[in-house]
């Protein structure tokens, strides 16, 4: 991926579209997690060709936009912090989706399909399992513990489905029209 000024004005979008989708989606829970880092995170593995370069995209994505509503917040205009504790571990968990970018890279729509079930489905299973983990009060330290977690999860993790399956081909889209001037929805 070259950098030029269409492509630094398209990341920018990208981050003003986490935070915007953060700022509306994130308060409400029936709309929580409806966010496109995670089709941000496939679309650098699809497409960055250099692999470190590949995770800066989602990183800074999520970073701005987290550093955007601690400052909301901070200002008293947002319900809740951009930073927090184990947050880390989201962000460790978030570049697992370029991982599988990485591994699905080529040609074929199967693989927009294939990586636009399998990160959202990969993030929800490790993000809840690090919230059981690491719950010292909310839920009990046995299967059942692990099970009501993942129910708890299971409107975040609809959300993203949804998220991915709508950002992840118009991420491609504007970037093959930005790159090719052609509107299409290609890996390469």
């Amino acid at each position: 991926m070259k950098i030029n000024g269409s492509l630094i004005i398209f990341t920018g979008v990208l981050v003003v579209l986490a935070t915007a989708c953060k700022f509306f989606f994130g308060p409400n829970l029936d709309w929580s997690g409806f966010s496109p880092v995670i089709a941000i995170a496939l679309f650098s593995g699809f497409i960055i060709k250099q692999k470190d370069t590949s995770f800066l995209l989602p990183l800074m994505a999520l970073f701005i936009s987290d550093a955007v509503i601690q400052l909301l917040y901070n200002q008293g205009w947002f319900p809740y912090a951009g930073f927090y504790s184990g947050q880390w571990i989201n962000y460790a968990i978030l570049l697992v989706s370029t991982l599988i970018g990485w591994g699905l890279k080529g040609r074929k729509y199967s693989s927009l399909l294939t990586g636009a079930i399998a990160a959202p489905t990969v993030f929800f299973l490790l993000s809840n399992l690090g919230v059981w983990m690491g719950s010292q009060i909310t839920y009990t330290k046995d299967f059942s513990g692990l099970m009501k977690c993942y129910e708890a999860g299971l409107p975040f993790y609809r959300n993203s489905l949804i998220a991915t399956w709508l950002f992840l081909p118009a991420i491609l889209f504007v970037y093959n029209y930005l790159t090719k001037k052609k509107v299409v929805l290609t890996l390469a």
